[in-house]
């Protein structure tokens, strides 16, 4: 008897190298699971297997990309600001940018433009 094999093995092997560089590549540049898991061929509860796994060894964390930078806002002269009365300032809402490289800055939106700009170019500059 003689047998013939039809197509490639799909089974392959993933050392956790691996498995956490495609696990982190999710959200960068906007990447969605099911695109990430189409680039690797994979499926996408493999990407959530994948990511409950290397949680488990400690391999890797939800906050593991994080980065947490001083900022150090200090007051022209001394002088305070002057506020604007409570009824012409707008409700805050939470507000995520992100960047190139897959940072990500969470502010609110009341933040001074001056203020977010020089922290936009903070975390680009490193």
């Amino acid at each position: 008897m003689r047998g013939e094999i039809l197509g490639a093995e799909r089974r392959r092997f993933w050392h956790d190298d691996d498995k956490l560089e495609i696990v982190t590549s999710v959200g960068v540049g906007g990447a969605s699971v099911t695109q990430i898991a189409q680039r690797h061929e994979i499926k996408r509860q493999q990407i959530y297997a994948w990511r409950h796994e290397l949680k488990k060894k400690g391999l890797w964390s939800p906050d593991a990309g994080a980065l947490f930078f001083p900022l150090d806002i200090s007051t022209a002269a001394g002088v305070p600001v002057a506020q604007p009365a409570a009824a012409e300032v707008p409700p805050s809402n939470a507000i995520e940018l992100r960047l190139r490289g897959g940072r990500c800055l969470h502010f609110d939106s009341t933040v001074d433009p001056a203020t977010l700009t020089a922290l936009i170019r903070a975390v680009e500059a490193t």
